[in-house]
């Protein structure tokens, strides 16, 4: 499982010209399924986007001393099976090691209905659709999390 974890101070995602999910201060959740993903990557993940300090303790602060769900953050959670595209050969990347559509999304809801546990607003996009994503990244904070099946 990868997800690209941003912190931002807002964003958005379009479908059909139609705002589907929108978020103030928190984190922007680029999630890729892998083909050999379980519930295991799932839940180290959740704990890790809901977990890692990359807020300040204070407006200006230059530490980062707090996790999204100490700050009261928001997350918006975006499918994003592109993030196992291997481009190493050819012009065209190849998807082989992305889950297929059926798995990916089942993997993908379990990861968001995990999320909204933690009693935190979450948004989405919409599983499979053509998404148009606006992102105010703070920082800016851009990491990648990887967790692969063991």
């Amino acid at each position: 499982m990868r997800v690209i974890i941003q912190r931002v101070k807002s964003s958005q995602v379009v479908v059909e010209d139609k705002v589907v999910g929108k978020i103030g201060r928190g984190l922007n959740l680029l999630v890729g399924i892998a083909a050999t993903d379980t519930n295991v990557e799932i839940d180290w993940m959740v704990r890790k986007c809901l977990d890692l300090r990359l807020f300040p303790e204070h407006e200006g602060g230059d530490r980062w001393e707090k996790s999204v769900e100490e700050i009261g953050g928001e997350l918006l959670v975006v499918s994003q099976f592109t993030l196992y595209g291997n481009c190493r050969k050819g012009r065209r990347p190849s998807f082989d090691r992305s889950a297929k559509p059926q798995i990916a999304e089942e993997l993908y809801n379990i990861f968001i209905e995990k999320l909204r546990a933690s009693s935190l607003r979450v948004e989405t996009g919409k599983f499979g659709a053509m998404m148009q994503v606006a992102i105010e990244n703070d920082g800016p904070v851009t990491l990648l999390l990887e967790r692969e099946a063991e």
